[in-house]
């Protein structure tokens, strides 16, 4: 039961800390996938190639660890841009409340109208955050920002490189386990079951239905497959 007396529905969570953790959620099933996918294109194709079973785990511990680093870096890149960004509006933000607190409080109470308000009560509801926390209040309004919750750009490198290396352990165990002969079908099999999950688990965080996004991620995770393996039994051929 929240502050004015009604009952939150247990099944319907609310709150940016939700959705923060639905994002990172689903950031995480991305990641995974891309490590299935790109592991298993690489140790399928080095298959076709060679039945020793070194190089193949050498090219998919390869592949694993560059692509944990890649996507930790990449990812710690785009979140260090988007903070520094978030930080500079926060500080504009502070800037003009302690310069024209009027105009701000105005602007505020101009938001709530836009949203569905009276301006009586615009003004009312604008007063009285304001008077609780002005500079939260502006940067829930005008940013969509909580300034006490930012992302870290440590955090999502780690949750990157995390999410790419479980993912990528699935092709490379199912490549190296089973005897020579079953190699590629196995790792196929368990791929195409993994990407599976994968894309019904994106469709069900996202809202959406999940034949379509278990057709796309199944379909390319079996193209990059085929294509690779194609490309190594070329070589092999040509004893490249």
């Amino acid at each position: 039961m929240n502050e004015i007396g009604h009952r939150t529905h247990p099944r319907e969570p609310h709150g940016e800390s939700f959705n923060a953790k639905l994002n990172w959620l689903r950031a995480g099933v991305l990641g995974a996938n891309d490590g299935i996918v790109s592991t298993a294109g690489l140790v399928v194709g080095v298959a076709a190639v060679s039945a020793d079973v070194t190089p193949i785990l050498t090219a998919g511990l390869a592949g694993l660890v560059s692509g944990a680093i890649s996507m930790a870096a990449g990812e710690y890149v785009s979140v260090s841009t988007q903070r520094d960004t978030e930080r500079a509006l926060l500080s504009k933000e502070k800037r003009e409340l302690a310069e024209e607190p009027d105009y701000e409080l105005r602007e505020l109470a101009e938001i709530y109208v836009g949203k569905g308000l009276s301006a009586a009560t615009a003004r009312q509801v604008a007063r009285e955050l304001t008077a609780h926390d002005a500079f939260a209040a502006h940067a829930d309004a005008e940013l969509g920002l909580n300034p006490e919750d930012l992302t870290s750009p440590w955090q999502a490198a780690a949750s990157s490189a995390v999410a790419f290396t479980l993912g990528a352990l699935l092709p490379l165990l199912a490549i190296t386990l089973p005897p020579a002969t079953w190699r590629v079908p196995v790792t196929i099999v368990a791929v195409l079951i993994a990407l599976a999950v994968t894309g019904t688990v994106s469709a069900r965080l996202g809202g959406s239905r999940p034949r379509r996004a278990v057709l796309r991620v199944v379909i390319g995770g079996a193209l990059a497959m085929a294509v690779t393996y194609g490309i190594g039994q070329l070589l092999g051929v040509s004893g490249l």
